[in-house]
Order: C-alpha cells, then structure tokens, then sequence
C-alpha cells in the first residue's frame, strides 16, 4: 500500500481545517466602508461575491464582533472597493485591528449617500443594504449595487496563503 498525501496523518477538523483549506484559495481582496455614528468605518473583506444581475445584488460577510460590524449592522448603504496589486498597504491597514483607516496615507472623500469612498481603487460602488444574514459569528451582508466607478487602472491585488499577492503572468 503507498502513502497517501494529506490522508496517511491525522487532517485538521472544524474551524482548523477551513482555514487550512481557505488558506490555499486565492480571492480578490476588496474594503467595504459604511458611515457610523462616530466617522467612517472599514475592513478587508476577501469574500465578495456577486450575487444576482437582475436585480444587481451581491454579498460580503463581516464578523459580529469586528470593529466595523455595530456601523455595518445599521447601515442602509455601504462602499466597496476592488483593491489594485499597488495597495497591500491600504488593504494591511483595514485588516489590521485598531488602525487608523482613514488617516493619512489614506485617500478618501465622503460619496453618495455619505458613504466613504477610497481613492486610487479599482473600481468602486455604493450599494443599499437589503438583508442581513446570520451564518454563525458572521452574518453576510446581501446589497443592490446602486451606482459606482469601474475605471481604475492596475491589476487586482489577491489573498492567498494568508499574505496579499499580484497576479503572476
């Protein structure tokens, strides 16, 4: 009998083996921007999907007990950014607890319907909130895109193996 790989030692379970699989799926690496009662608020989110064209919907999720969810949790309408390969920074910056996001260098204006929108992006849109739902310590946000900008130049920039990435040709 020969080896197996990855089955001949005990696999990680639960919580342990996602992350190890999600770990090896390489995502598009976005930041999702709400206004909350105190200023603007955001993260990095690797888990936008499109979620329907008719109507425009899409989807990202967002933990309970992230800084950002009380201001999410209320939001009728949020910002998302597809962040280019030249913004590993801007995307380490929201992903990192207790930073200052919107400081300097951070490029940013205050868009349609008061959500913040970031500079130098991809592209980016403003989007209504229409469902909240609860998955576990997440809930994933459900929004109609409502306008937006998809003309940013670049090459988006990428999650894999738990550090960012551009694309390799």
């Amino acid at each position: 009998m020969t080896a197996t790989p990855g089955l001949d030692a005990a696999p990680p379970t639960g919580p342990d083996l996602l992350r190890s699989v999600f770990r090896r799926h390489a995502a598009g690496v976005a930041v999702i921007t709400a206004r909350g009662d105190a200023g603007p608020v955001g993260f990095t989110a690797t888990s936008l999907t499109s979620v329907s064209a008719e109507p425009p919907l899409l989807s990202f999720g967002i933990g309970t007990g992230a800084s950002s969810w009380p201001a999410v949790s209320t939001a009728d309408h949020v910002g998302v950014h597809i962040l280019g390969e030249h913004q590993r920074e801007l995307a380490a910056t929201f992903a990192r607890s207790g930073a200052d996001r919107f400081g300097a260098p951070t490029v940013w204006r205050e868009g349609p319907e008061g959500v913040p929108v970031l500079g130098g992006v991809l592209a980016w849109l403003v989007c209504r909130v229409v469902g909240r739902v609860p998955a576990g310590d997440h809930r994933i946000v459900l929004a109609e895109v409502r306008l937006g900008d998809p003309s940013g130049t670049g090459r988006p920039l990428l999650y894999h193996q738990g550090r960012f990435h551009g694309l390799r040709d």
